[in-house]
């Protein structure tokens, strides 16, 4: 015997659900065909009749025949899509056919193309009324689907009693593969050639209201009526019930209202546990796989990994490569190349690199956070002398020192790789790029190195007093020295290419992005060069003291002085657009990115600037404040680390301007140990570290703040 199969699409999948499992219950003969209408329309359910064949738009819904051996009835052994079978030019007005007659085992389906180049179909007989056929009156199975887009949620199998029995199929069908794509008839085309799949079913024919209590009981997965055990029902029960129902429906809503007026908190809690399970519906595998991934990209990765713990479906949409891509993006997270290739398997999944990436850094940002402070490595070799300069790239550490050497450290083994020496004076300024490394000396000179062999590739000689500072871009480097010129060198050849001059003291600071140089000094003022032309075009006149500091993004200058003052100054008017107020003595240290500035001061606090509107978003202080004045800083998009005078190096949220913790703390501090430089990667920490009275040992502690990759 043949099984039936009923295929139903629609919002109202409930009154559809309830009406079709009555008409099943009680099936009658097929009713003779009115005029205008297919024979079978008289005998299906007023909730089905209405619908047409094939949707127009997506929503509406449609009766399909399945194959027999497409029909499974457990639930754990569906995999594949069902296929449906494309009609042809078989009529509709036969309903649903049988799928063969009752000895044949096997039949072969109507090919998917059909609707475009039909091939050859063999002829059929047409039954009267099939949709009701003997088949369903006598207890044969009876399925019934029902589905939301294109998704396949559950069927209903009759048994021999005349129940039914719900089995539920959460596998997503995006297309099918060998029939009609519940998507490829929209308003505006045309249909398959010589469908009729575009002809409704007749006008609507009376039948039942449909009950909350009749969803509830068909519902899948939900226990059936639920019954207050041990009380027997008011004698009068039946006759208010009926007295409900002859009402109309604002009648209803009327006393329902009341009735609510008059529960319990109890009863209302109730009603709420019997109501709110029928409402509930998993809206994210319903929708198409490009929906859900934009409605789950507005979820924070934490809620991401919850959603992920929700079913097998949500798993694979939080996998998704893409999604966690533009996570990474809004942290400015970009993705280590060792990761590229890495691709971590489990059973069933694949899991996304970026989402690796994603993890890894929330951990390193963790570990600073929280994390077991490990024993750093400490690097010693520049005996008692200060380290005036420090440079951190890749896994390559330079320390300068007044001690005439700079040394070149291993920030994995600890190990000092080479020791630079050359100069006959302090090493006062450093920058580094690669391997190679160029420093400026109280020895009037600047030398290029080369890291990895120690060897001195160029002197380059000019200045005719100490070179205090210095900025590198690309092959060139523009040096300040107390001589109050500046020099543009030519890494590569050793070469002098200009020099500005123009300052009347000594020059402090200086900054450079390949087109303009700008530069900071002890007269008092900040000068903006043409390099090429050797002018200023403007000299930023303002401050009332030494100017100690700079900070140049292109568009902006910020500079910072003894006179206690920050000043923002922009680099094509020359005009000052903010002066920053509320430091009390002289800005050491500052960065700048993205708008946001951070200042180190000698009056021991930390301050986080919007440069745009000139306001102070942050201060650093507080109970666990530095104690002494501050030394350096450095900052990234969630963290702010800090050096003093006092001997300690801290962690604060850049957000919210709260101490984290202490990540160094010497025993010497307050009494002459000293941090003088930090420098930070994303997964090291780097302190320069000493004394001024042989309290602290000079050296370097590495903090490593990574995780294991296995």
């Amino acid at each position: 015997m043949q099984p039936r199969v009923v295929l139903v699409e629609g919002h109202d999948l409930g009154v559809v659900l309830l009406a079709l499992q009555r008409r099943l219950m009680t099936v009658q003969p097929a009713l003779p065909s009115q005029a205008g209408q297919p024979p079978c329309a008289a005998a299906l359910p007023c909730a089905l009749s209405c619908r047409t064949l094939l949707p127009a738009a997506v929503g509406r819904g449609w009766l399909c025949r399945v194959e027999p051996a497409q029909v499974v009835a457990e639930e754990e052994d569906v995999s594949g899509p069902w296929e449906l079978e494309c009609a042809g030019k078989r009529s509709v007005e036969s309903g649903l056919e049988a799928n063969g007659s009752e000895g044949q085992e096997e039949q072969e389906p109507v090919s998917a193309t059909a609707c475009g180049e039909p091939e050859e179909e063999e002829e059929t007989e047409e039954e009267e009324g099939s949709c009701c056929s003997e088949e369903g009156e006598d207890g044969s199975n009876v399925y019934f689907y029902y589905t939301i887009g294109e998704r396949w949620i559950d069927y209903l199998q009759r048994t021999e009693d005349s129940g039914f029995l719900r089995h539920v199929r959460p596998k997503m069908k995006r297309k099918s593969e060998n029939g009609l794509d519940g998507r490829a008839l929209s308003p505006g085309k045309k249909l398959c050639k010589g469908s009729e799949y575009g002809r409704t079913l007749g006008p609507c024919m009376p039948s039942p209201t449909t009950t909350f209590g009749d969803l509830r009981n068909a519902k899948a997965g939900q226990a059936r009526r639920r019954r207050i055990p041990s009380v027997a029902p008011p004698p009068e029960l039946q006759d208010w019930l009926r007295t409900f129902q002859r009402w109309s429906g604002p009648e209803k809503l009327l006393a329902l209202d009341e009735l609510i007026d008059r529960c319990e908190p109890s009863q209302i809690k109730y009603m709420m546990q019997v109501i709110e399970p029928q409402f509930q519906r998993d809206f994210i595998s319903l929708l198409p796989k490009e929906l859900a991934l934009y409605v789950l990209s507005f979820l924070e990765p934490r809620d991401l990994l919850r959603a992920a713990q929700t079913c097998r479906y949500w798993r694979v949409l939080a996998e998704d490569n893409l999604l966690w891509r533009e996570k990474c993006r809004e942290e400015g997270i970009e993705e280590p190349l060792n990761l590229r290739k890495r691709r971590l398997l489990s059973p069933g999944f694949m899991y996304s690199p970026w989402k690796f990436a994603f993890m890894r850094q929330h951990k390193i940002d963790m570990n600073w956070r929280s994390g077991e402070l490990k024993a750093p490595k400490v690097l010693k070799g520049h005996d008692d002398h200060v380290i005036t300069c420090l440079q951190f790239c890749g896994n390559r550490i330079v320390s300068g020192s007044d001690d005439n050497t700079l040394k070149v450290w291993s920030a994995v083994t600890g190990e000092c790789v080479q020791t630079l020496v050359g100069h006959t004076g302090g090493v006062w300024s450093s920058q580094m790029r690669d391997s190679i490394v160029i420093s400026g000396s109280t020895d009037r000179t600047l030398k290029v190195w080369n890291a990895d062999t120690g060897e001195c590739v160029h002197t380059l000689y000019g200045h005719t007093s100490t070179v205090r500072c210095m900025h590198l871009h690309g092959n060139r480097v523009v040096s300040g020295s107390r001589d109050a010129t500046l020099r543009l060198w030519d890494i590569e050849t050793g070469q002098c290419l200009h020099v500005l001059m123009g300052h009347v003291a000594a020059v402090r600071c200086v900054q450079y992005d390949g087109h303009k140089v700008v530069s900071g000094a002890y007269d008092y003022t900040v000068k903006v060069w043409d390099p090429e032309s050797e002018s200023c075009t403007h000299t930023l006149q303002g401050h009332t003291n030494r100017v100690y500091s700079l900070q140049f993004d292109g568009t902006h200058i910020v500079s910072g002085s003894l006179d206690t003052s920050i000043r923002v100054w922009d680099v094509e008017s020359g005009n000052c657009l903010h002066t920053l107020m509320g430091h009390q003595s002289l800005t050491s240290g500052m960065e700048l990115r993205d708008n946001i500035l951070v200042s180190g001061n000698a009056d021991s606090t930390v301050k986080i600037w919007d440069i745009k509107t000139g306001q102070c978003l942050q201060t650093l202080q507080g109970p666990s404040k530095h104690q002494s004045a501050v030394t350096c800083l450095q900052f990234s998009s969630k963290f702010v680390v800090t050096s003093s005078d006092d001997g300690t190096v801290k962690l604060w949220d850049l957000k919210t301007g709260e101490f984290v913790r202490n990540l160094v703390a010497l025993e010497s501090g307050g009494s002459g140990g000293v941090v003088w430089r930090i420098r930070a990667s994303n997964t090291k920490l780097v302190c320069a570290v000493g004394s001024r009275n042989g309290t602290e040992e000079t050296k370097l502690l590495v903090l490593d703040f990574d995780v294991d990759l296995k």
